[in-house]
């Protein structure tokens, strides 16, 4: 007997709330009619039609044939100059922040993230020019995270 009445009751609390969305969506479509048209006297101009004629297209780009480092090498090297200043380095590294909250506020002051960016570049900075070469830049490579089994078949 208490479902049948919970429930009659649930079924009219629905009822209710319907009645006043509904009438919510009238008062709100009354009260913004829509725009009246604008009437202008001069007619549309026709479309021209599109005739390509002996027009031809740009030529579809080329995939370069650069190796996965390569690649990876030259998103830090914004200018292309073979070289990554310090400057290119850090500018790409934003997406590492929260990795690198060394005190867990969920906030990244920006000395905590350039300190361990700085570090980072001069540990692959070997000859201390303050520039990597795509040789030093290769050590900075991440590690490849070792793949495991689902199952012990």
């Amino acid at each position: 007997m208490n479902r049948i009445l919970l429930g009659g009751l649930v079924a009219l609390a629905l009822v209710g709330l319907g009645a006043f969305w509904w009438q919510g969506r009238a008062q709100i479509e009354r009260g913004a009619p829509p725009p009246a048209p604008i009437e202008t006297s001069d007619p549309l101009p026709e479309i021209p039609a599109s005739d390509p004629g002996d027009l031809v297209g740009p030529a579809p780009p080329t995939a370069t044939e650069l190796t996965r480092e390569q690649r990876r090498f030259f998103r830090y090297d914004r200018n292309r100059d073979w070289r990554i200043t310090r400057t290119e380095m850090l500018s790409t590294r934003s997406d590492a922040f929260r990795k690198l909250d060394k005190d867990g506020n969920n906030l990244l002051d920006f000395e905590e993230w350039a300190v361990a960016t700085v570090e980072k570049f001069e540990s692959a900075d070997a000859d201390g020019d303050n520039q990597l070469t795509p040789g030093e830049f290769a050590t900075t490579a991440p590690k490849p995270k070792k793949k495991t089994r689902r199952c012990a078949c």
